[in-house]
């Protein structure tokens, strides 16, 4: 798989990320190794997650996903073929990015990982409690420490973006190398209208999540009736089942039928395609799932289907 360059940073990683959120959750221990392996395998090198993964699931705590992650890499020794990206900000037990949990959140991270550095490590959200300038600082000491590579933020807004790049500049602290927003076929204009025109501008790397809008965009539901396929997505895909998401669906159909490919692939080979765009992420439960879903990957879509695309979901 070829890789594209992260911002400024020393990172590579290739166009299909994975989303370490079901580790723990809708993957056991067993299923997560295999489908670890399967995705380094077929060229994947970036591993998505977050020290609060999954905590919603009754009986967990939070910080499952990095567990497993840190068991397959001491069994698999495949460290140096992978990126390892998590978050800290967003956990209960831990939350915000003040100097003093950012300083915890890091050990705590790094010891269920079993590595010595971490490299990429996001805000999961912004913290407007703490003054900016001390939330670089900290992370500013953990690459001085050789805890963390580089940085990154999710769920910033463009406007706190910037003043996070600005104040990186101005006062000569590392900068947040990537963005994690959401960004589909069907959730175009949150990113679109203000984020997409400052990273291009800027140069930072985009891991976009929500890639297939919670399953919406791989076909699988249509109707009101489809929803009770999952009682886990019926009701995050209820929102898009409406003129404008089934008109996007009929040009995923129509896309690809033209490639013998499948509605899944076409939408994540539309988000690849996109300009600025490093890596949208993707979540599996199974091997079969996953090789579908990297098929994206070899899927070239040309100019004027991109243009159906763009169209379709406006």
């Amino acid at each position: 798989m070829h890789q594209r360059p992260l911002g400024n940073s020393p990172l590579s990683i290739a166009p299909l990320a994975f989303g370490g959120n079901v580790f723990g959750w809708s993957a056991d221990e067993k299923r997560s190794f295999e489908l670890l392996d399967a995705f380094v395998d077929a060229g994947g090198n970036l591993i998505d997650t977050a020290d609060v993964y999954p905590a919603w699931v009754p009986g967990n705590r939070g910080g499952e996903s990095e567990t497993i992650i840190g068991k397959w890499l001491k069994r698999s020794g495949r460290r140096d073929r992978v990126v390892i990206s998590t978050k800290v900000a967003k956990w209960a037990e831990q939350p915000g990015l003040s100097p003093v949990n950012i300083r915890q959140a890091v050990d705590g991270s790094l010891q269920r990982l079993q590595v010595d550095c971490i490299d990429l490590y996001q805000a999961h959200e912004d913290d407007a409690s703490v003054p900016m300038e001390e939330t670089l600082g900290a992370f500013a000491r953990l690459i001085e420490a050789g805890k963390v590579r580089v940085i990154g933020a999710s769920n910033f807004s463009a406007d706190r973006f910037a003043d996070a790049l600005a104040m990186s500049q101005r006062h000569g602290l590392p900068r947040y190398e990537s963005l994690q927003p959401e960004y589909n076929l069907v959730s175009r204009a949150g990113y679109e209208q203000a984020l997409e025109p400052l990273i291009r501008r800027e140069n930072i790397g985009v891991i976009s999540y929500y890639a297939l809008a919670s399953g919406f965009l791989s076909g699988k539901y249509r109707s009101a009736a489809d929803l009770a396929k999952s009682s886990a997505r019926g009701g995050a895909v209820k929102k898009f089942l409406n003129p404008h998401g089934l008109q996007v669906l009929a040009a995923l159909d129509a896309v690809a039928a033209a490639h013998h490919a499948t509605p899944a692939q076409v939408a994540l080979a539309w988000l690849i395609a996109r300009p600025g765009l490093t890596a949208p992420i993707v979540s599996a439960t199974s091997v079969e799932q996953l090789r579908e879903l990297l098929g994206a990957t070899e899927l070239q879509l040309d100019g004027n289907e991109i243009a159906r695309l763009d169209l379709a979901s406006a």
